[in-house]
């Protein structure tokens, strides 16, 4: 059974720092790039940082360079998302998601985290 389970939202101030994790099972974790997407309220959702499979080569959304950090542990199949200097427009649910180098209708997605940024 495939999981991907985040863990680390709550409620920061602005400026604030929070450490995302995705614990992954159920599948070859080092097969799959994993990315994080966000969604706020009303909003579409949109992909964060996606890392690569293999060298952990990672992507950032012009919104979050500089400021969020994405990580993979391929022995412990778990992703993460250091996040700092938040801002209450990063306020939304953070999803993790898996995708499958070799196929690519083959992709798992977690229930999210709630992160709000607030004062």
């Amino acid at each position: 059974q495939v999981q991907l389970v985040e863990s680390g939202g709550g409620l920061v101030q602005p400026g604030g720092s929070l450490r995302l994790s995705c614990a992954a099972s159920g599948f070859t974790f080092g097969r799959y790039a994993m990315s994080w997407y966000r969604q706020a309220p009303g909003l579409e959702r949109v992909v964060v940082a996606r890392i690569a499979s293999i060298g952990g080569t990672t992507t950032y959304a012009d919104f979050v360079k500089g400021r969020f950090t994405s990580s993979r542990d391929n022995l412990k199949n778990t992703v993460h998302l250091e996040m700092n200097n938040l801002t209450p427009e990063d306020t939304a649910v953070y999803i993790c998601h898996a995708a499958s180098v070799y196929a690519n209708d083959l992709t798992y997605w977690g229930q999210g985290t709630q992160v709000t940024v607030s004062s």
